[in-house]
């Protein structure tokens, strides 16, 4: 059964403050897309690897390739569109066979090896599966339309990473749908055609570098 990994980047880096796209900046010796990257095939060989990035930085790409010598891993390129929905969307025109994909953010470098077997393996028993980390910080809710805002309990909440992993037939079916200003994430997509949303146990150190201070963390885990 093969397994599909698409990584979505197309980031742009203005929380940054960065013009060059934050997938691309270095990070311990080479871009952070590649670091993303080979943590899948790390993982298995065998990842069917889909990169989907803005068609006017697919020469780029291949430059840094070349430049970093990052060439023994197989990757297909697909145009992103306007929105992460487009982009993922167009990226799964590419998915052919049978079998589970693992949708993820470029810009998550340090997703653990046990994260991914785990959601694969969640998700091929139960159509689907996201990593969950706890909520650690106390939380409120605010309404801005009363004015008000109250704690509420953090147990009662999760934050969400990637990969996101879904068997083909279920995350084919749930991209057929028109955009939704509902959708915040792959899972939401899918769960809008009515499915329950497995949770998985993610990795504290998978986080979204979006900024400088997320790049600062970033070089401190990499070296530990």
């Amino acid at each position: 059964m093969p397994n599909y990994a698409i990584i979505v980047a197309g980031g742009k880096g203005e929380r940054m403050g960065q013009q060059l796209p934050k997938q691309f900046l270095e990070l311990a010796g080479k871009p952070i897309l590649m670091h993303t990257i080979e943590k899948f095939y790390n993982t298995s060989p065998e990842f069917k690897i889909i990169l989907a990035l803005p068609e006017n930085q697919f020469d780029y790409w291949e430059e840094l390739c070349y430049k970093y010598g990052f060439t023994k891993i197989p990757h297909q390129l697909v145009a992103g569109g306007k929105t992460r929905f487009d982009s993922v969307k167009n990226a799964l025109k590419l998915v052919t066979e049978n079998g589970i994909v693992a949708i993820h953010d470029g810009v998550r470098p340090l997703v653990s090896i046990q994260t991914i077997t785990n959601c694969i393996a969640a998700a091929q028993i139960n159509g689907n599966a996201i990593p969950v980390v706890d909520v650690v910080d106390s939380i409120r809710f605010v309404s801005k339309q009363e004015n008000t805002n109250k704690a509420v309990p953090r147990s009662c909440y999760k934050n969400v990473q990637t990969p996101q992993c879904f068997k083909t037939e279920i995350i084919l079916k749930a991209y057929e749908q028109d955009f939704d200003e509902s959708f915040t994430d792959d899972a939401s997509v899918v769960e809008k055609l009515g499915y329950q949303i497995n949770l998985v146990e993610g990795n504290t150190e998978n986080i979204k570098i979006t900024s400088p201070i997320d790049m600062a963390v970033a070089v401190v885990l990499l070296a530990r």
